[in-house]
C-alpha cells in the first residue's frame, strides 16, 4: 500500500451519515419467509434499490459533494459511470445547485442514461471497449476546471456507501454474514468499515459476476489484477480493476470474494420479483445469488444481503425473467 493512501475509518462512515441525514433515504430491511425456509437461515435484506435515484451510489455522491468547498462547487463535477453513479452525481449536483457532466458508455442502460439527463447531468458518451473512460475524465476536468469524483475508489465514496450497511447493523444487531455485491471495490470496502465497527464477528463477503472476477484475483493474489470488460448482464459490477482504496480495505477486512453466474442473477431477479415484489437489477443480485450458493453453509445462520440497486430498464426486466 502506498504510503501516501489515507484510507477512511468508520468516523468517516459516521460523519457522512450526518450529511445525509434529511437527504439520502433510511432504506428498509425487508425479511422473506420463503427465503429463510430455502436457507434455513434468518436473511435481513437491506434495500438500497428503494434508495433515491434507485441505488447506493447515492450516499457516496452526495458525500462527497457535500464536502466541495465554494471554488469547487462553482467549477462543477465530473464523473465516469455505466449509470448508477452517474445519476448519483446528476441528482446530488442538482440538489447542492452546482454543474454535473458524466462520461456514460454507449451502450448503458437507456432507463439510466435518461435519468441522468433528466437530473440535469451533460452526457459524454464513450465506447467502453475501446476508450479509457478515466482518461476522458480528468481531460475534461483539467479542461474545464471541474472536480472529478470517480464511482468508487475514493475516501468520500467509499465513507457514503457504507452508510448502508451501518444502518443495516442498527436496525438488526450483529449478523453472522454479510453479503455485499463488488464491482469496483466502493460499497464493499465501506460495508467493511462499518461491519469490523458494528458486527467485528460477522464473516464479510464481496460477490462480482463470474466473468469478471478481477476482485476474486486479487483478493487471493494479494495485488491489483487486471482484466478485460467482463461480458455480464450485472452492468454495475463491469470494472476492469479494483481501486487502490478499496483494495487497501477489502484485503484487510473482508473474509472472501464470491462470484455468481448470469444464470444464477436471473434466478434471483426472478425470485425478488415474484417472492418479494421487488424490482432489483442484475447488479444488485449478486448477493443473493451467493447466499443461495452457500446455503449449506449458513444453516441457522443470521444473514445480511445488500441489495445494491434497481435501475433495470422494464424491457430488459421482462426479457431476462421471460427467458
Amino acid at each position: 500500500m502506498p504510503d501516501t493512501l489515507k484510507l477512511p475509518t468508520f468516523d468517516d462512515v459516521a460523519a457522512a451519515a450526518l450529511r445525509l441525514e434529511g437527504h439520502a433515504h433510511r432504506t428498509p430491511v425487508l425479511r422473506s419467509r420463503t427465503a429463510d425456509e430455502e436457507l434455513g437461515a434468518q436473511l435481513f435484506f437491506k434495500c438500497e434499490n428503494l434508495q433515491r435515484m434507485g441505488a447506493f451510489k447515492f450516499r457516496g455522491a452526495f458525500n462527497a459533494l457535500a464536502k466541495f468547498d465554494p471554488a469547487q462547487r462553482r467549477g462543477g463535477v465530473v464523473a465516469f459511470s455505466s449509470g448508477n453513479h452517474a445519476q448519483a452525481i446528476a441528482l446530488s449536483a442538482r440538489i447542492l445547485g452546482m454543474p454535473a457532466t458524466i462520461v456514460m458508455p454507449h451502450d448503458a442502460p437507456a432507463a439510466k442514461v435518461a435519468a441522468t439527463r433528466g437530473y440535469g447531468g451533460q452526457v459524454v458518451i464513450y465506447d467502453r471497449y475501446k476508450d479509457d473512460r478515466e482518461q476522458i475524465g480528468r481531460e475534461l476536468a483539467q479542461k474545464h476546471g471541474m472536480t472529478l469524483i470517480p464511482p468508487y475508489d475514493h475516501p468520500d465514496v467509499m465513507a457514503g456507501q457504507g452508510t448502508a450497511a451501518k444502518e443495516l447493523f442498527e436496525e438488526t444487531g450483529p449478523l453472522d454474514a454479510l453479503f455485499v455485491p463488488l464491482g469496483g471495490g466502493g460499497l464493499l470496502s465501506g460495508s467493511a468499515l462499518a461491519t469490523r465497527a458494528l458486527a467485528p464477528q460477522c464473516k464479510l463477503y464481496g460477490v462480482e459476476p463470474e466473468a469478471g472476477n478481477d476482485g476474486q484475483q486479487s483478493f487471493r493474489s494479494g495485488r491489483i489484477v487486471h482484466i478485460d470488460t467482463p461480458k455480464t448482464i450485472a452492468d454495475g459490477a463491469q470494472t476492469q480493476h479494483l481501486g487502490q482504496h478499496t483494495f487497501a480495505i477489502i484485503r484487510r477486512d473482508v473474509d472472501d470474494v464470491l462470484t455468481a453466474s448470469d444464470a444464477q442473477l436471473v434466478e434471483a431477479m426472478r425470485f425478488f420479483a415474484t417472492r418479494m415484489k421487488l424490482v432489483v437489477e442484475p447488479t444488485g443480485c449478486l448477493g443473493f445469488a451467493a447466499a443461495r450458493a452457500m446455503k449449506a453453509q449458513l444453516h441457522g445462520l443470521r444473514v445480511g444481503v445488500l441489495i445494491s440497486g434497481g435501475n433495470v430498464d422494464v424491457e430488459r426486466l421482462g426479457a431476462l425473467l421471460a427467458g
